[in-house]
């Protein structure tokens, strides 16, 4: 029997704002060497600048025609995707074992889960697919997903888009996956007026649930 350990610190919501994705990376590795068993979990709500970012396993020839966006290298998981204002990014600071997370599919599967609730309140039917990590509506992709796990704990996370410029996903192969078409919360629901700050604490929240 696993003895107990107590209750569960209360998860920290940082909202960040617009932040560049070189910044926010480095305080990522920053916080994930420096915290203890004591330090308690956080979510980074944020904005990036438009970024084309390319996880470890990306290749180069998925970057297409980057053109001014620049293409920044990245530690997570995956392969080269798209950040843009419009976009929301949740960054998943979490100490799997502190919430009985068993590898980092589980939390693969908590994120997925948490997107789709979140969408089904705006009456989108979304679903993961078990090839390709990520939401999906109607065979294209909604919200991308990557993530490292060092020392039993993750940090990167989530992107959604909710209402930003689709056009530079076409300079890319999405996730490695030529072809890929790429939709939005505002695609979905044209004419709907989107609240980005009430989507964004939405998501925060039931991912937060979630971990509890």
């Amino acid at each position: 029997m696993q003895p107990d350990t107590g209750p569960i610190p209360a998860i920290v919501l940082r909202e960040l704002g617009l932040v560049e994705y070189q910044t926010c990376l480095e305080a990522m590795k920053a916080f994930n060497d420096s915290r203890t068993a004591d330090s308690p979990d956080e979510l980074w709500l944020l904005q990036h600048p438009r970024v084309f970012t390319q996880g470890q396993a990306g290749k180069a020839e998925h970057v297409l025609s980057p053109g001014d966006i620049p293409v920044v290298q990245a530690d997570r998981g995956g392969q080269v995707t798209y950040h843009g204002p419009g976009q929301w990014v949740l960054y998943l600071m979490i100490d799997l074992r502190r919430h009985e997370l068993v590898g980092v599919r589980s939390l693969v599967d908590l994120i997925e889960t948490s997107l789709i609730q979140l969408l089904a309140l705006y009456g989108i039917a979304a679903v993961s697919r078990p090839d390709a990590p990520g939401v999906y509506v109607a065979g294209d992709k909604i919200a991308a997903l990557g993530l490292r796990v060092r020392k039993g704990c993750s940090y990167h996370g989530l992107s959604l888009n909710v209402n930003l410029n689709l056009e530079p996903f076409q300079r890319i192969n999405p996730c490695g996956h030529e072809g890929l078409a790429v939709t939005s919360m505002q695609k979905c629901l044209p004419g709907k007026v989107l609240d980005m700050d009430v989507i964004g604490r939405r998501l925060a929240d039931i991912v937060a649930v979630g971990l509890n």
